[in-house]
């Protein structure tokens, strides 16, 4: 069993490959003229880049070893506008799982400060199941007509506020 540095350390490469993959998805979105769809996985990637990256800063804060990991490249085809979005659902459902296992490991190891670390990230994840799973559905009813995903994500796309509970990035806020 590792310890909970351990595990956040293999966390960090879990989010840069979550940011690769959101990016390759991205890339697929724009490839395809839809620019919303682009737009916000773009956000997304940027999102997990910066998880990354709070774990970073908490390691370094917490006087640990940081490792920064490679990563296995990202898928970057896809079958049609439905698929990636069902991608982003099973990853974001991975990292929950990722997430609780490591405040459980923080819990089981009496880090207190790691258990307190781990309660934003688990806040998140429900944000971040929440949303891709909304807009799986949209896409799924949209499949034939991807502008109508893209319409809905004009108008409910909403603004990206900076929440300020969250973890300090390491080099701070991009």
């Amino acid at each position: 069993m590792s310890t909970f540095p351990q595990a956040l350390n293999e966390q960090v490469a879990f989010e840069f490959a979550a940011s690769q993959q959101y990016v390759a998805i991205a890339v697929y979105y724009d490839s395809e003229t839809l620019p919303r769809l682009a737009a916000f996985f773009y956000r997304q990637a940027l999102e997990e880049r910066n998880h990354a990256m709070m774990i970073v800063r908490y390691l370094m804060d917490a006087d640990h070893e940081v490792q920064i990991p490679g990563v296995e490249a990202p898928q970057p085809e896809f079958d049609d506008v439905v698929a990636p979005v069902a991608l982003a659902l099973q990853q974001e459902k991975r990292v929950t799982a990722q997430i609780n296992a490591l405040a459980a490991a923080a819990r089981a190891g009496n880090d207190y400060q790691g258990e307190q670390f781990m309660q934003w990230f688990i806040k998140e994840q429900v944000e971040e199941v929440a949303t891709i799973s909304a807009l799986l559905k949209i896409v799924e009813r949209a499949r034939e007509n991807p502008l109508l995903a893209e319409e809905y994500l004009a108008r409910e796309g909403g603004s990206e506020d900076l929440d300020p509970t969250a973890p300090t990035i390491a080099g701070g806020a991009v």
